[in-house]
């Protein structure tokens, strides 16, 4: 899904420091030499908290520091994909957010979509057909947004966010939250190296301070990264109303792919999934 869309610039990998802990287990490595060759390279891994940190502390400068930032975002593991698996990467990283009893392999995802005609290549065209998927292989409710990621859909996507569940836009994401107000209450805590940077200060979903953000992120994960992306959640709302046409890459390449009446634009753009255990 993510290949069909222009998304915001990321900024370029930055080595990480050396660290003593584990590698971290990134799936999809052992058909793939060079994405093994630069997981060694990268140094050691870090847990999703270290990995946002790293990258917060990074890009420090886009951040206002008269603002207090609010982090919402869970644990979502590393798959590098092969081939136009963009969608189907992503929905198996979001199943890891959803109480399953036990993982659906990416093998069996897959496998489901080319049964149902979802897909030909691993593409995934149809965000309707996104949703159907999902139900099936993980027994999970989905809600199917139209209409973008601005209001009215702006308030209930931060909401879903903010309970711990995942997103595809096309990307499973987290919520990062610039508010004015002078104090927080006791339901964050401050991040004790990251001034300014506060969590939810138990499993309970808290309430979101009264003065509005003035400063939105999203975190997300892909399947050509196994590190956090910051998106700035305006600008991922235009590229998603961007999403009308196939990549040229894919008209050209002689493979036939399943795109929906209507076209990759009635498939996809504006459209968004919200999925809860």
């Amino acid at each position: 899904m993510a290949a069909q869309g222009s998304l915001p610039p990321s900024p370029p990998p930055l080595p990480l420091p050396a660290l003593a802990a584990a590698p971290p287990h990134v799936f999809g490595l052992e058909k793939s030499h060079l994405l093994k060759a630069a997981l060694e390279r990268s140094g050691p891994g870090l847990g999703a908290l270290q990995d946002i940190k790293r990258l917060l502390m990074l890009q420090k400068d886009r951040f206002r520091s008269d603002l207090k930032w609010i982090l919402f975002c869970s644990d979502v593991p590393s798959l590098i994909q092969e081939g136009p698996q963009c969608g189907l990467v992503a929905l198996w990283m979001a199943g890891s957010l959803l109480a399953l009893p036990q993982e659906v392999p990416l093998e069996k995802i897959v496998a489901v979509a080319l049964e149902r005609g979802y897909t030909a290549q691993g593409e995934m065209f149809s965000a309707a057909n996104m949703a159907r998927l999902a139900e099936e292989v993980f027994g999970c409710q989905v809600e199917l947004l139209s209409g973008g990621l601005g209001e009215p859909n702006q308030s209930h996507v931060f909401q879903h966010l903010i309970s711990g569940c995942p997103l595809l836009v096309p990307y499973p994401s987290g919520l990062l939250l610039g508010v004015p107000s002078p104090t927080l209450s006791s339901s964050y805590k401050e991040d004790s190296e990251l001034k300014g940077l506060f969590y939810p200060a138990s499993d309970k979903p808290p309430l979101l301070p009264e003065d509005p953000p003035e400063a939105t992120y999203l975190l997300s994960k892909q399947g050509k990264s196994w590190h956090y992306q910051l998106w700035d959640y305006e600008q991922l709302r235009e590229s998603n109303l961007q999403l009308t046409d196939l990549a040229p890459v894919r008209t050209t390449d002689g493979k036939v792919y399943v795109v929906p009446a209507g076209g990759v634009s009635e498939g996809l753009c504006g459209h968004t999934l919200l999925l809860r255990p």
